[in-house]
Formats: C-alpha cells, structure tokens, sequence
C-alpha cells in the first residue's frame, strides 16, 4: 500500500512539473513569450514579452506589401545584417562615379616612346626585346627622362598630354615632330580582391576601365559559398556595399561600381545566412529528431522549404499544428506559429520569408510526452518493487538500543 502512495506521488510530480520532461516544449495556451527580450523602439531599448503571431492569410499579405521582404529588397534585413553581426559601417550607397575614365600614368609604369624617322631616339622592341623591355620606365617620383627633351613629370597625367609636351620640347631640334607614346607596362595602379572567389589576389588597373563585375570573373568567379548580397568595397576611408545579386538579377548596374587604386574588394562567405531547424523532423532518419541548419540560398527561402530540407514532419512524434518561428531581427525579436494539423496549411509556409538566423522549432505531441514520463519513471517503480521483496532482519544495537527498527518500506519479520 505504501508502494502504491510513493507511486502516485511520482506519478503527479512527474505531471506538474513540466521541468522534468525530457526536451523543450511551448505551452498549448501560450500568446506571449516566457521571457522578455530586448526590443529597440524609438532609439530606447526595452526589455518585454513578446505577443504570438499566427500565420495567416492576412499576415502573408501583409508580409509581401514590404517589397523589403523580398531578396533584392533594397533594405532587406540581410543586407543590414552582415553588418550588424560583425560591427561594420559600410555606406549603403555606392561611390560616385566619374563621368569619364581615362587612365592617369604612374609611377612604375613602362611607356614606349617612337619619334618616326629618327631611330637614334627610338630603342625598338624585337624578337628578343619586349616593349616592355625597351620602353621607358617612369621613375617613383612620377617622372623619365628624354633626350633633348629632359625631365618630364608623367605622373597623373594621360598619355596625350605627355606626348603633347614631347612634342614641344623636340620641336627645337626636329622639325615636324611625329611622336607616338603609348602605356607598355601597366604596373602603377592596383585593386585587391579577396574572399569567397575561386582567385583571390591583385588585379591591375589598365587603360580599359576594371569594373568589380570584370575584377570578380577575372578572379574566376564567386565561390558557392559567397554572399553575393553583401560585398564591401574598401575605398581610402570609406566602405561601400554592393549587393552583387541585385546586379546580376535586378540588372542594378550601379553596382557595378567602377574601381580605382587601392580598391579592396570582399567577397564575404554565407555563413550569416543560416537558418537553424530544432524540434522533431527526420533529420538523420526516421524519429532522429535533431537539430540541423539551413543554408538560405541567395537570401530567399520560405517555411516550407526550411521544413523540406530538414527531413519534414516528424509523423510519429511531431504535432503539425505548434510550428514556431523565433525571428531576434535586428531592432524588433518576433515569434511566429503556424498551425499545419491539416496539409494544406502548408501552402501558407510556402508564402512566408525567412530571414537569416531564424530558428524553427516544431513541437512534440503531448501523447507522446506522456509515454516518454512513464518511460522516465519506469526505473524507479522496478526499483521499488524489487525492495518491495527483499526480507531484511532486524539488526542489533552493539551500543545501547538494542534493535535498529524496521526500515520504512521494506518487509520486516
């Protein structure tokens, strides 16, 4: 009988106290969350629970009206938060653009000079001379000398102008001048491309203007694991975003920012672009039930696509109808439910974004959390059964008491 009460006792404790149970579950009545969050309103931060959205119809519209939600949102929560997560400031805008390029010389770059009918002032370039070989090197301070004509100072001017100055000078000892110059070697001006692209390394700058298009196919492409929404153009003092996939798929060609020396080009991996997926799925067979992430493919994926690529429902152990979607945002933590007890409710998945570090979380039945207590308990009632049968005798007091009564819940004689 008293077997039966201790039962009875576990039993009820094991009911009410919810901490016990193997795992995590949200409470079947819950419109708020147990804990308070941060939330950023107005430039204040604000500690509070957060209010329960049901997915919805409505709130699916309301969802697609922000055109923001979209990947190549302009203010897409992606794009801010590459930088939110590592502590950048990048200008969400890109550089001014110069309304006409043309190459400026500088130091270390070989011009070839050739002043028509007078060799003696041309070194030609032959089999076993290269242009570059046989041209003139502009020295570090930006300047080469010419006979006849001197010092000449080349650095940033174009290659016009310093023939327009040859041509001056010569024209006291040559009558009609007839003077070529033309950039051999182009070694003065550098940009920098790093990051998720197959050949990272340094590009030069040439007389046919480097875009960051050109810079990243001359680097062989964009790995699979770039985040093409979330490029950072290092500038002097200043960076810049790019977004290259609005480029690619929005046809944006202010992105496709025209470079200058120094420039530093990073293409930074996707690994902010996860989605975490906890809960009873398939993952990893049947009634696995753990916990995965999700790589969002070129920032868009929806709830069903999340829960597809996790295995799916979990149909022995999972309750469709308490999918949960925590979302900490930036400024503003959201939670999301979604009720799929019936299928079709799934076509409303397939129409809600996810954003980058969402997490999913599909509950468990709670019939299934009744079997897992009584599997908890099940050790302890074998274990006090087999006391239940264990004769004991009673024990002698060497010191004054004599006997040592009996022990409470076992069988004494």
């Amino acid at each position: 009988m008293r077997i039966c009460v201790i039962l009875w006792l576990i039993v009820l404790s094991q009911l009410t106290a919810c901490t016990v149970i193997p795992g995590m579950h949200m409470s079947p009545f819950s419109v708020q969350s147990h804990v308070e969050v941060p939330i950023t309103e107005n430039n204040k931060t604000t500690l509070k629970k957060l209010n329960i959205k049901l997915i919805t119809a409505q709130l699916i519209l309301d969802l697609e009206k922000d055109f923001n939600n979209r990947s190549l949102g302009k203010d897409n929560v992606a794009n801010h938060y590459f930088d939110y997560r590592i502590g950048s400031k990048t200008v969400k805008e890109t550089p001014m653009q110069e309304p006409y390029y043309q190459y400026m010389v500088g130091p270390r770059d070989i011009l070839t000079i050739t002043v028509w009918e007078h060799p003696e002032l041309t070194i030609p370039a032959g089999e076993f001379r290269s242009a570059e070989a046989s041209g003139t090197l502009v020295g570090e301070d930006g300047s080469f000398y010419y006979p006849y004509a001197g010092i000449i100072k080349a650095a940033g001017r174009a290659v016009e102008d310093i023939r327009n100055e040859l041509v001056r000078k010569l024209s006291a000892f040559i009558e009609m001048v007839q003077l070529d110059v033309r950039v051999a070697g182009y070694r003065s001006q550098r940009v920098y491309v790093v990051g998720e692209v197959k050949q990272p390394g340094i590009q030069t700058v040439k007389d046919i203007p480097l875009t960051v298009l050109e810079a990243i196919n001359n680097a062989g492409g964009v790995n699979p694991e770039a985040d093409l929404r979330n490029l950072t153009l290092t500038r002097q003092d200043k960076s810049y975003s790019i977004n290259l996939l609005a480029l690619y798929e929005g046809g944006d060609l202010r992105q496709n920012v025209l470079l200058q020396h120094g420039d530093v080009i990073n293409v930074p991996d996707s690994m902010f672009n996860k989605i975490f997926v906890l809960g009873d799925t398939t993952v990893g067979g049947a009634g696995a039930g753990r916990g995965r992430s999700v790589m969002m493919n070129k920032g868009r994926m929806t709830l069903a696509e999340v829960l597809s690529d996790a295995g799916g429902l979990n149909q022995d152990t999972s309750d469709p109808s308490r999918i949960f979607v925590f979302r900490s945002g930036i400024n503003k933590p959201e939670i999301f439910h979604l009720d799929a007890k019936s299928p079709d409710a799934l076509l409303l998945a397939d129409r809600f974004p996810m954003q980058p570090r969402d997490v999913v979380y599909v509950d468990r039945a709670e019939g299934i959390r009744w079997n897992q207590i009584i599997a908890q308990i099940q050790p302890t009632v074998s274990l006090l059964s087999s006391f239940g049968t264990i004769q004991m005798k009673p024990f002698e007091d060497t010191s004054t008491s004599g006997t040592i009564p009996c022990v409470p819940g076992f069988t004494c004689p």
